[in-house]
């Protein structure tokens, strides 16, 4: 009979702090996360110093959380598993030389994980996978499309030219005065909203499967300018409710015709942005009319967690990789 296989993993890419611990890269036994909204909201955005600061205040604590929910042991874990990038480098180095420090001092296999793969192997937690399958990841930090012909291989087939998604969710709630962080307050109005401003799509040239989010950006900004200027009232509702609109109908549409093209089994979606409930109407109405299969994580899926990181390590420990004493903060690393 196999011995069932127990992966800890620590994520520190931004403002979360998360061990977790995983059995079999599937069932979740612990998955901590010591948030730093309230630490940052006041300054509407994520400050690394601060970040790196709370990761070192918050890792023991939230690493025998973990240990103490799980009902484990070190005997018991196999291997530890880590985000290595992309993130902030400070707030990186926290996760990455506490995993090395403990792989070091207990004696345990060290396994760097790629952000991205985590929130892609989120989805296993809840759903199996079928290959070959479209991930679709928006976040703060990224947009990207990723095709899947088997466990630990991505190829990039669509990527934002230059804002993610996240990214303009909040840029956008700032400018309507909205909490950090923006995206669920622009969801919560857009849902009070009507989508009557003609703002722009970038479909981008025929064929491409990226992203181009800072044009719609530049829309909204010049919308409240010239209607401040003109002493207008603004109706934040309906700007939230139109801009959403844009940026879901182009997140959605592409995902649709990159699944055809490539003639997927499956599509799941991952990240942050992947909880907004515009976004995942659109898209189970778009495979609705298709035979393909679209996985939707947890709300608690979505976010940073170190849950999708052990998910993902579990795959990668299987297929006998291994990271060095070498391992670093890569805040610019690639996914492949």
């Amino acid at each position: 009979m196999k011995k069932d296989q127990f992966i800890l993993a620590i994520e520190t890419s931004c403002d979360e702090t998360a061990v977790a611990i995983v059995k079999n890269g599937k069932e979740v036994l612990a998955n901590i996360v010591a948030s730093q909204i309230d630490s940052h909201k006041r300054f509407g955005g994520v400050v690394p110093e601060i970040a790196s600061r709370h990761h070192v205040e918050e890792i023991t604590i939230t690493l025998e959380e973990a240990f103490r929910e799980a009902q484990l042991d070190w005997d018991a874990i196999d291997a530890i598993a880590v985000t290595e990038g992309p993130g902030l480098v400070g707030a990186l180095l926290i996760g990455v030389n506490a995993a090395k420090a403990l792989a070091f001092a207990k004696n345990k296999p060290l396994v760097g994980v790629h952000h991205i793969a985590g929130h892609i192997y989120a989805n296993r937690l809840e759903n199996e996978f079928a290959f070959p399958l479209l991930a679709l990841i928006v976040s703060g930090g990224h947009t990207e499309l990723v095709r899947m012909k088997e466990h630990g291989h991505y190829e990039v087939i669509g990527e934002t030219r230059d804002d993610a998604a996240g990214e303009a969710f909040d840029k956008v709630a700032r400018m309507l005065d909205l909490p950090y962080p923006g995206g669920p307050h622009i969801d919560r109005l857009a849902a009070e909203g009507k989508d009557e401003i003609p703002f722009p799509r970038a479909w981008l040239e025929q064929g491409s499967f990226d992203f181009s989010f800072s044009g719609l950006k530049s829309a909204v900004i010049n919308t409240l300018h010239n209607a401040k200027q003109r002493g207008e009232k603004i109706n934040a509702a309906n700007i939230a409710a139109s801009f959403q609109a844009s940026v879901v109908e182009v997140l959605s549409k592409k995902t649709y015709e990159a699944a055809l093209h490539y003639d997927v089994k499956q599509v799941i979606i991952a990240g942050g942005v992947a909880a907004n409930k515009g976004l995942r109407t659109a898209l189970n109405r778009e495979f609705a009319q298709t035979d393909i299969p679209l996985a939707v994580p947890s709300l608690k899926l979505c976010t940073d967690n170190a849950a999708m990181i052990a998910a993902a390590g579990s795959v990668a420990f299987e297929q006998g990789r291994r990271s060095g004493w070498d391992l670093n903060a890569n805040p610019s690393l690639l996914i492949k």
